[in-house]
């Protein structure tokens, strides 16, 4: 073999080394690419849930990928921002209906590939809890919040603790989050929260005579009110001071949202024993005291399904959630100006026999506010009517529980928990 036929056959070897390399350099070069493109391309925003109540709220959006999220609050209405970096929105424009604690739920695209979620909650909340998680099943990521009501004081302060840090907290900066517990208020007065019970097209009990319950109870709780604003010692408020409807969790939430020390439902209710008549004072229970209990608990927490709304139970882990979050001590204060309340009412009111007594009414469950629920007469009852509709035994009444106020805030700042 010649020198030429050498140089021939190398180049022919050459060239299929280099087509070769060639070809492994574009096979490289298109997975590169690929795995580029496939990083580069938005994640997917494909679920929104919502669940709970006008006190807490627990909210999850589901990803196929693990979001880059960015969170921060703003006052004015009270809102929640999260940014979603490079994210694709495919969820369902009926998911976003607002419920309980959010009144309004806003989901749109900012533009540079980033979305953004508004949540403007019903008055002041606390973010308890914004955690990015791995679904269980590994097919994709979550994003769970979790809020409460809470007062403006504290929202203030975390929108505070948020300027002191970067104006914006990442979810995964567990120690920058806002709203993890309890803010000292050392300027706080004992506070009254009186819930006027129903109202609006919920009229309630009626009387022999016509009398309405809305009604009675709206102008009791007024009286109540004056009686223990002119003390000058506390802070009183009202759920509700006109003829309006409201839910049971939205009374829940006013009274939180003041950091109420103490909340008084006024009822009137009407029942089908004759001869029963009197007052009774309400804490809540799991289990009722007594089937009479159980039984007004029941009507009362019917409530809900006036003004043309169908209520439905949450699942029954945030209703247990809810329960659950029934503390001891606010148990253990609830029962404790049950008895000084009829302790004093003796004194001025008729009340039934064990006037004491307790039932799972719902608008008793706020986690940190001792709460009663007083049944000022039975509106089946004449005598009862008659005298809810007299000024002279309203006012006796309402100067017992003014009384038993004055008992219990004092005990509880000589305690040291409030006042």
């Amino acid at each position: 073999m010649g020198l030429a036929d050498l140089a021939d056959k190398g180049c022919r070897v050459g060239g299929r080394i280099l087509g070769a390399f060639c070809l492994v350099l574009l096979v490289v070069c298109s997975t590169f690419s690929s795995l580029a493109n496939a990083a580069d391309a938005p994640l997917v925003a494909k679920g929104y849930k919502m669940a709970g109540d006008a006190t807490k709220m627990r909210i999850v959006m589901e990803f196929d990928r693990e979001p880059d999220i960015k969170w921060f609050l703003l006052r004015g209405p009270n809102r929640l921002v999260i940014d979603l970096a490079n994210t694709k929105l495919a969820i369902d424009a009926k998911d976003l209906k607002p419920r309980g604690l959010v009144r309004g739920v806003r989901l749109g695209e900012l533009g540079d590939r980033v979305s953004r979620l508004i949540l403007t909650g019903k008055g002041p909340f606390a973010v308890d809890k914004l955690d990015v998680l791995k679904d269980e099943d590994g097919t994709g990521y979550r994003v769970a919040i979790d809020m409460s009501a809470a007062s403006a004081r504290e929202f203030d302060a975390a929108l505070a603790n948020q300027a002191l840090t970067t104006g914006s907290t990442v979810s995964t900066d567990k120690g920058g989050r806002v709203g993890t517990g309890p803010v000292s208020n050392p300027g706080h007065r004992f506070t009254i929260v009186i819930d006027p019970g129903h109202g609006g097209v919920d009229g309630g009990a009626e009387g022999l005579n016509g009398t309405v319950e809305k009604n009675v109870t709206l102008a009791f709780a007024t009286e109540l009110r004056d009686k223990l604003a002119a003390a000058g010692k506390y802070d009183v408020f009202m759920t509700r001071d006109t003829d309006e409807y409201l839910r049971l969790d939205d009374r829940v939430r006013i009274a939180r949202q003041h950091e109420a020390d103490l909340l008084i439902s006024i009822h009137a209710d009407t029942i089908s024993v004759k001869g029963i008549r009197g007052a009774t004072v309400y804490t809540v229970s799991d289990k009722a005291s007594d089937p009479e209990a159980q039984a007004l608990a029941d009507r009362e927490n019917l409530s809900d399904q006036f003004a043309g709304m169908v209520i439905k139970d949450d699942k029954k882990e945030v209703t247990d959630i809810l329960i659950d979050l029934i503390r001891r001590e606010t148990h253990t204060f609830s029962m404790s100006f049950a008895h000084t309340l009829v302790g004093q009412l003796s004194t001025s009111v008729g009340l039934i026999n064990n006037p004491q007594r307790s039932a799972g009414f719902k608008v008793l469950k706020a986690p940190d506010v001792p709460s009663v629920l007083v049944e000022l007469g039975y509106l089946s009852n004449a005598k009862d009517e008659a005298q809810l509709l007299n000024a002279d035994w309203r006012d006796k009444a309402a100067q017992s529980i003014t009384n038993a106020v004055a008992l219990f805030a004092s005990a509880r700042a000589g305690a040291g928990t409030g006042g």
